[in-house]
This record gives C-alpha cells, structure tokens and sequence, in this order.
C-alpha cells in the first residue's frame, strides 16, 4: 500500500492533498479518511492510501495514518 504525506489540509472544506510516493500530489475527500476525522490529521503526517480515479484524475483513496514502525 503506498505511503505519503499529508501536504495540505482545508479541514474546513473536507480535503486535503497527499504527497504521494512518487512525488505526486493526489487529492483526498474527508470521506475517504479511515480510523480517524479529518480534524484529527495534521500536515506532515504519515499516511496510507490507496490509488483511485476522481473526477479531475487521480485521487488517494480509504486514507488511514500509517503505523509508523522503529
């Protein structure tokens, strides 16, 4: 499962942008956050996703905070 980070939140409006592994930037929807609100995430958070198609493109999908491992 890809991982990123959150690059910009507009929790007010209910999305945000992950930047992706692969250094793109993909579109999230508060609705597609798992296990935690929208106001719970921070930018700069590690995140999971999966890879969908939104209307304007690609989109990160069944977003959750990555367990981060030491």
């Amino acid at each position: 499962m890809p991982q990123g980070k959150i690059k910009r939140l507009v929790s007010d409006r209910g999305f945000g942008f992950i930047e992706g592994d692969r250094g793109d930037d993909l579109f999230f929807h508060h609705s597609e956050v798992q296990g935690a609100t929208i106001e719970e995430l921070r930018e700069g958070q590690l995140v999971e996703y999966e890879v969908g198609r939104g209307q304007k493109g690609p989109c990160a999908q069944s977003v959750r905070v990555a367990v981060q491992t030491s």
